[in-house]
């Protein structure tokens, strides 16, 4: 495969030198006896490679704030817009439910379809199908139409919360590559609060919903041309260049040119031999065999595939799905009758998210994952645990519920919420991170639907207080799976995480 002709030419780019925004690494053992490279970088030249893929997380998160407003405007008589407002639970489940179910088949496309395109052009694809799919929202004249343009604005959510994982992790610095991951969990928080802070301002406006929706469209569009002018992930270029998918010399200068973009004028003359250090620990590790589908399930890729679709399950099926989407009912049972009250109080639930994120993507890179994530679990289980006995003992102390649900919001925002994100996108070889994240991504959306579609039956049959119980047994085992199975993998580079770590 010849290297993209978008990307840059070592002739055109020269030579680069030092600039005053340089931070340097210090030298560490390579895998194969020698030693590292100091990695240098520019945290200027840090900020876009991280800042367009995480726009695919802001723009998810605004489609989970926005239409909890879009349904209650699209459903009254005055203020729809509409002839179609009397709408069904059904229908309405389909309007919220319709990105979750394109996002199960967006996560099934990149399973097929990534190492193929490459995390660039998959976002580039993400970005097109947000614009489409909020356009056709928007527009859509009939229900149906209306569904048909929630689906494909959730493959866009799917390849999205597929490969923008992947291209940060992939490009940057290993010393805040932590911190940038958790960050884009950040931007599905702020897109979240965004969402319901327009909705709420659009909500009595006729036909806000069209409005809600289209509010979208510049950002996808920020996002498509950000990635188009963004470089090919390198070492996506260097392991199509040791599987023989091209020219090993001609992948390996562009491989060179896209890190020297990445990285900023700070990495100097170092590019070429940083490349040559990649190529040599992926030849290490292996990576040049071109992986079967069976392998996905054998040896160190099973072990991966392991941690990354267990944290991701654990991360929905210990209630995540039903706190989130359920917190209002929570805080109306607790007191909050009014609906206004609930919608306020949703708002700076979404405020306190973001500030618990924002503490751990300050602190991941130097306390590390395993810490943040054994801390916050442990947080979660004493808080699903009050909430069971606030629905069984104690319904009679509303403050119980509050306090729990806050504790359960922090804790979550402090460890599966970023670093199950985190933990997915560096723990898979390289040649199996397409197709793991792939299948951990697809658990993830397939989890999610799953507890939320269960959970109000669940509460009609066991009541709330045995279930939440249920889900803190759960959280119990999931600080079990943590404990022994999830390794710690702060400071180490993609290529020895796969060495030390599988």
């Amino acid at each position: 495969m010849a290297p993209d002709p978008e990307q840059p030419t070592l002739s055109s780019l020269g030579k680069v030198g030092k600039s005053s925004g340089e931070i340097g690494g210090v030298e560490e053992p390579l895998l194969n006896g020698g030693t590292h490279t100091s990695e240098n970088y520019s945290l200027a030249s840090a900020i876009f490679p991280f800042l367009f893929p995480a726009l695919g997380g802001l723009l998810y998160g605004y489609d989970i704030g926005s239409t909890s407003c879009a349904t209650i405007s699209i459903q009254s008589a005055t203020l729809s817009g509409i002839s179609w407002y009397n709408l069904n639970s059904v229908d309405i489940g389909l309007i919220t439910s319709g990105s979750l179910y394109g996002a199960l088949i967006g996560s099934v496309l990149a399973f097929n379809i990534a190492d193929f395109l490459g995390r660039r052009r998959e976002l580039i694809l993400a970005a097109f199908l947000y614009l489409v799919g909020a356009l056709v929202t928007a527009l859509a004249p009939v229900f149906a139409v209306m569904v048909i343009g929630r689906f494909v604005f959730g493959i866009g959510i799917g390849l999205a919360m597929h490969a923008a994982p992947m291209y940060i992790a992939e490009t940057a610095p290993s010393h805040i590559r932590g911190q940038l991951i958790s960050l884009k969990e950040f931007f599905i928080v702020l897109g979240m609060v965004g969402g319901y802070g327009i909705g709420s301002l659009l909500v009595d406006t006729v036909a806000g919903w069209r409005y809600m929706y289209v509010a979208s469209t510049p950002l996808a569009v920020i996002m498509g041309i950000g990635m188009w002018w963004l470089p090919a992930s390198p070492r996506w270029l260097l392991l199509r260049a040791i599987q023989g998918k091209g020219s090993m010399q001609e992948l390996r200068e562009t491989a060179i040119c896209c890190l020297c973009r990445l990285r900023g004028e700070a990495i100097g003359d170092t590019a070429p031999a940083k490349v040559d250090e990649i190529l040599a620990e992926l030849a290490v590790v292996g990576e040049e065999k071109e992986v079967a589908l069976t392998e996905v399930f054998r040896g160190k890729c099973l072990k991966a595939l392991t941690i990354g679709a267990g944290l991701v399950l654990f991360q929905q099926i210990t209630g995540q799905p039903s706190v989130l989407y359920y917190a209002a009912s929570i805080l109306q049972s607790a007191g909050f009758s009014a609906a206004s009250d609930a919608t306020r109080v949703s708002i700076l639930i979404g405020l306190f998210k973001l500030i618990m994120t924002g503490t751990a993507v300050l602190v991941v890179d130097r306390l590390g994952r395993r810490p943040l994530l054994l801390g916050g679990v442990s947080g979660m289980v004493i808080s699903l645990f009050l909430l069971g006995s606030y629905y069984i003992f104690l319904d009679d102390v509303p403050v119980v519920a509050v306090a729990a649900l806050l504790l359960y919001v922090g804790c979550y925002q402090l460890s599966f919420g970023p670093i199950g994100w985190l933990m997915i996108s560096e723990i898979f070889p390289l040649r199996l991170r397409g197709r793991g994240l792939g299948i951990a991504v697809l658990v993830n959306f397939g989890a999610n639907a799953l507890v939320t579609f269960t959970f109000s039956p669940l509460k009609a049959l066991l009541g709330a207080g045995i279930l939440f119980y249920a889900f803190g047994v759960i959280a119990v085992l999931s600080l079990l799976f943590i404990f022994f199975i999830v390794p710690e993998t702060k400071g180490l580079t993609l290529e020895e995480i796969e060495a030390k770590c599988l």
